[in-house]
């Protein structure tokens, strides 16, 4: 088994969500987020000077699937998350040693 987390913009989700949906993956654990990656944030200028913002608001979903499943939903994501432009986000793929679901016994 494997977890997928990737963080991407929020206003992908629904996006993300349908298109994991449409390749059979339904379980997932969503999460607000924030930080920044290589672009350390985003600099605004105007008349009065400059304001670095570092934190920047990121969307955060967890996905455990089996091994098979791993591939489907990376390029459901990618292709759902993407705008072509810096900070549309990551994928991180780790590796899962037990999954127990809590209503069994």
């Amino acid at each position: 088994m494997k977890m997928i987390t990737a963080v991407f913009r929020p206003e992908k989700l629904q996006s993300v969500k349908d298109a994991l949906k449409a390749a059979g993956i339904n379980a997932m654990t969503m999460t607000d987020v924030r930080g920044r990656g290589q672009q350390s944030g985003i600099v605004f200028t105007n008349r009065v000077g400059s304001l670095v913002v570092d934190e920047i608001e990121k969307t955060r979903i967890d996905i455990v699937l089996e091994d098979k499943e791993v591939d489907t939903a990376i390029d459901a994501i990618k292709k759902a998350a993407a705008t072509g432009h810096n900070g549309d986000g990551r994928i991180f793929v780790m590796p899962v040693e037990r999954s127990i679901r809590i209503r069994d016994e």
